[in-house]
């Protein structure tokens, strides 16, 4: 019944606590709030002062510049490079991580931002959010910023209809709908992209292919759905692996034998099957290499290109800076600022934040 935060703070702390000369650390800062990740922080350092050795995995890499005396790089198996961090720098980490340099960790596309696909009107849901209005346009990225518990994942998840007990009114396309299910979302051209794509977005012990597929299976299937359709399912899988460049051994492939930045691609790469209009990402690239983060906000940013509309969650602010259009702001289940990602910077969200 832990939220995400949670779980992970009571990991760090069952890992700390067995005395051990060793610690290893991965990814422990993946779904905290900076205040949480402050004190593990200061954690690791009472740590070391005790004589204790950490090896700290992350794909953060301002994290590894503040905490780490040695950094080491792999890829595909192998090790790139081995050194002190007083001898790196960010680029070098890039550029060893992803086989080549980076230019711009950003990708940007031409788009048009058209008429309003989705609004919504005092949205709330009793103890959890309250009067949450906001509208989002085709081609538009939006995205929101809070603190872990300011209620973005509840909103998108009602939305969705995964949540469905609220008050107030949506509409798509200038038509009120009542979402009750998340069949009524995907009648309505609604996808949704997970927080935690191993508990809610993927069954890790089944094939890429029954996974890809297995939001659209009414419409390849025989016989509506009722039977599978082996071949159809293959063509759809070999397809939309091709787009999303997922890398696999093959369509029968088990997804628990992928890694994080495929498993996400799969996730992804099944909703986009369903043809929706609308797309919530709920921290789409949490866990995975920076090479595969570019790729997902290609991703998203052909997205939108294509007329879509995006609702992104992040907790990362320079990713919501660099891949929206435009950011809402929440607290306490509450929307308390609202400005354009050109106009925004990491101080003024979380001035907005504190001060709400």
């Amino acid at each position: 019944e832990l939220t995400v935060s949670e779980l992970q703070l009571l990991e760090i702390a069952k890992a700390v606590s067995y005395d051990s000369k060793v610690v290893i650390m991965d990814e422990p800062t993946s779904s905290l709030t900076d205040s949480e990740v402050k004190i593990l922080f200061e954690t690791i350092e009472k740590l070391k002062k005790k004589n204790v050795a950490i090896i700290y995995i992350s794909h953060k890499l301002d994290e590894l510049f503040k905490i780490a005396d040695y950094v080491c790089v792999l890829r595909d198996g192998s090790i790139i490079s081995y050194r002190p961090i007083s001898e790196t720098t960010n680029d070098m980490v890039i550029s060893e991580m992803v086989g080549r340099s980076m230019d711009d960790i950003y990708p940007t596309v031409t788009k048009t931002i058209g008429e309003t696909v989705l609004k919504v009107e005092n949205l709330s849901r009793k103890g959890v959010f309250e009067n949450v209005s906001f509208e989002v346009k085709s081609g538009e990225i939006l995205g929101f910023a809070g603190m872990v518990g300011a209620g973005r994942t509840e909103i998108v998840e009602t939305l969705f209809g995964a949540e469905p007990h609220y008050t107030g009114d949506i509409y798509i396309k200038g038509e009120k709908v009542k979402i009750k299910s998340t069949m009524d979302a995907v009648a309505n051209r609604l996808a949704l992209v997970p927080e935690d794509r191993a508990l809610s977005g993927l069954n890790l012990s089944g094939t890429v292919r029954s996974n890809m597929c297995s939001t659209v299976l009414g419409r390849i299937g025989r016989f509506r759905g009722l039977l599978a359709n082996p071949k159809r399912e293959r063509e759809c899988t070999r397809d939309m692996a091709g787009k999303m460049r997922i890398k696999m051994s093959s369509e029968d492939q088990t997804a628990a034998f992928l890694s994080g930045g495929n498993q996400q691609k799969i996730v992804v790469g099944k909703w986009l099957l369903t043809e929706p209009d609308i797309v919530f990402m709920d921290e789409p690239t949490r866990g995975i290499d920076v090479g595969a983060k570019y790729e997902i906000y290609q991703i998203i940013q052909s997205l939108a290109a294509s007329g879509k509309a995006v609702v992104m969650i992040s907790s990362e602010m320079p990713e919501l800076l660099g891949v929206c259009d435009r950011i809402i702001v929440l607290r306490a289940g509450r929307i308390v600022g609202e400005m354009d990602a050109k106009d925004a910077s990491q101080e003024k969200i979380m001035s907005v934040i504190v001060n709400n």
